[in-house]
């Protein structure tokens, strides 16, 4: 198996094929934008592009020996660095146990290409791991003139083992790379790296797909129907890591489908007169860890905040969550002060959103959240109960 096909970011790519071209692309680049949107795919595809060795101002040929290792994941000169769960090994071992791990989930994703983008608070690139990467830069390339490193989600550089020594050996790297190394970081908030490690790299703004070419992209590349591939690839705003979520799995509905109907129901709780449906929501809430599938749902929540305010506003045409636009409107309908309150409702997720990079308890976030969002959309006196 080999990496699915790189979809859009035409201009973008043609002046990184540029740049590599006049020798004018820098050693150290910072690759950030939306989750899923294809940054860990164009960085392999510019690693891609600095092996080729019959490269042309359309990109890598495609066709050479590198090129063909490089798209089975198996070109030794091009790393891939991810997010790993901690391996159970200690010590000298560790490394050893992240590099068995790495290579497990590169055969994964070389016979499952198309995968949802989640988030997974219980994953993080170790110190162990960034030494593994210092290594290698330090030797000589194993085939070309060439060595590339792509490190993803580079976010989980930081929050991890409550040190940011992973983000500070990486310094050593990004301060004086080798003349034949590059390196190219993705991030979605490049804001959590570390100053000194943002200052050291190129920002390259990845943006948003067209939701037409997310569309095509899945109607080529997955089972799916045409009205489940339409429906996902308005949902997921030009991302085809999340469209490829919102998917059904054989009989089960997609892992960010999943998340999605959990972020309808914490705004339907947050809506409600009583007190209870936030009390039940908040402790149905899994208490082990605030990251992860709790993050993505705040993040979807913020989504379902701003359809809201939409179709009050008589804004439907811009509904992210269009399969829901009847329930929307009839939320609206009961709740005429609601849209007013969402600017201060997004404010109050966010500032929760936050809370999740530290060590908190999410049943007694989400409680907190959810009685100040109810004070915010409804107004009620029961907005002042406590739950």
């Amino acid at each position: 198996m080999t990496l699915l096909p790189i979809e859009g970011h035409a201009d973008l790519r043609a002046a990184l094929t540029a740049s590599a071209a006049g020798s004018r692309l820098p050693n150290s680049l910072l690759f950030h934008g939306p989750p899923g949107i294809g940054k860990q795919r164009l960085a392999l595809w510019l690693g891609q592009l600095l092996l080729c060795q019959r490269p042309s101002a359309a990109g890598p040929c495609d066709d050479c020996h590198p090129c063909r290792l490089a798209v089975r994941l198996e070109h030794p000169d091009l790393h891939w660095f991810f997010p790993l769960a901690r391996p159970k090994a200690a010590g000298d071992r560790l490394g050893d146990a992240l590099e068995e791990a790495r290579a497990a989930e590169l055969a994964s994703r070389r016979a499952e290409p198309l995968r949802a983008t989640t988030t997974d608070g219980l994953s993080g690139i170790y110190l162990a791991h960034v030494h593994i990467l210092l290594r290698s830069a330090n030797t000589k390339p194993a085939m070309g003139q060439r060595k590339v490193f792509v490190i993803g989600d580079a976010e989980a550089l930081v929050p991890q083992e409550s040190s940011p020594e992973a983000a500070n050996a990486l310094l050593k790297l990004l301060e004086e790379p080798p003349p034949d190394t590059t390196v190219i970081l993705t991030a979605a908030d490049p804001a959590v790296l570390l100053p000194t490690i943002r200052s050291r790299l190129l920002p390259v703004r990845v943006r948003p797909l067209p939701t037409a070419d997310v569309e095509r992209f899945l109607d080529t590349h997955s089972d799916a129907t045409p009205t489940q591939v339409r429906r996902a690839a308005l949902i997921a705003q030009g991302s085809i890591g999340r469209a490829a979520g919102f998917l059904p799995r054989k009989k089960n509905a997609g892992p960010l489908e999943d998340v999605r109907v959990a972020a309808r129901a914490l705004l339907e709780a947050a809506l409600a007169g009583p007190a209870t449906p936030r009390l039940a929501a908040a402790l149905a809430e899994s208490p082990a860890g605030a990251r992860g599938a709790f993050s993505d749902t705040l993040e979807d929540l913020t989504l379902w905040l701003r359809d809201l305010a939409a179709v009050a506003t008589g804004a439907s045409d811009v509904l992210i969550n269009v399969d829901a636009a009847d329930w929307l409107r009839s939320m609206a309908e009961r709740h005429p002060a609601a849209a007013a309150g969402v600017p201060a409702a997004l404010r109050e997720v966010e500032a929760t959103l936050q809370l999740t990079q530290f060590n908190i308890n999410p049943q007694l976030a989400l409680a907190g959240l959810l009685r100040r969002l109810h004070a915010n959309l409804v107004g009620t006196p029961n907005s002042r109960s406590t739950i």
